[in-house]
């Protein structure tokens, strides 16, 4: 899962990037409303982490852009401004929380989960195919109610993927959406061939009824 923190304040910015890379999310960063701007019209993201102060511009008008663009982020404000119009505003114009600073990481944490959540499935934690489920929350595979072994790609790919069943996504959105912004210093795609090719070898051996199409020289599709 592929988060975006917008925030200016370099220490609170560093603490909450480590703290969600050691949860196991892709996260990536901007510290003013441009490059803010700029990520979010470019890019898709699971969350996006808003703060309302920013140098260049204000976060409710990343709010407003981004819905006059028709782009969703699940986005949580985290403002040090506690005013009620601010909430009401922010959530008017699109927000999914607030979250007043300061605050606790493992509170900020419980509510991204409920964001993704209510995205994920409408909101289920677990989906299910003819003899497979995954569940999102506990980041696990079942096929025939038995675990299948993915690593923290295969299973960021899949979520993706089932995410997005039954589209065709490019490889350059795997790459972009897995990796984040380590992928602009690849040469090619290799490594995205060999991690789908590995996460479709699993779903194969494991007997699992989810499939996943190679649509030749553009991407891949799930189908369910």
């Amino acid at each position: 899962m592929k988060i975006l923190i917008i925030e200016d304040e370099y220490t609170l910015l560093k603490a909450i990037e480590e703290f969600l890379v050691v949860e196991k999310y892709v996260v990536e960063k901007a510290v003013d409303y441009h490059s803010a701007i700029e990520k979010i019209m470019l890019y898709e993201y699971d969350c996006i982490l808003l703060d309302i102060s920013l140098p260049g511009g204000s976060g409710l008008q990343i709010l407003r852009e981004m819905k006059k663009e028709n782009k969703t982020g699940n986005v949580i404000i985290i403002s040090a401004k506690n005013s009620l119009d601010d909430k009401i505003l922010g959530l008017d114009l699109g927000a999914d929380d607030y979250l007043t600073k300061p605050f606790y990481l493992p509170e900020l944490h419980a509510r991204i989960k409920a964001v993704l959540r209510r995205k994920q499935q409408d909101g289920k934690q677990t989906v299910t195919s003819g003899n497979s489920s995954v569940d999102f929350a506990q980041r696990q595979m079942y096929v025939d109610g038995c675990p299948l072994k993915l690593n923290r790609k295969e299973f960021d790919m899949l979520a993706f993927f089932i995410t997005n069943k039954n589209r065709l996504i490019t490889k350059e959105a795997i790459a972009e959406h897995v990796w984040g912004d380590n992928f602009d210093m690849a040469d090619n795609f290799d490594f995205v061939y060999s991690q789908v090719k590995n996460l479709r070898k699993k779903l194969k051996d494991g007997n699992s009824d989810i499939t996943i199409e190679n649509m030749y020289g553009i991407g891949y599709k799930l189908t369910i």
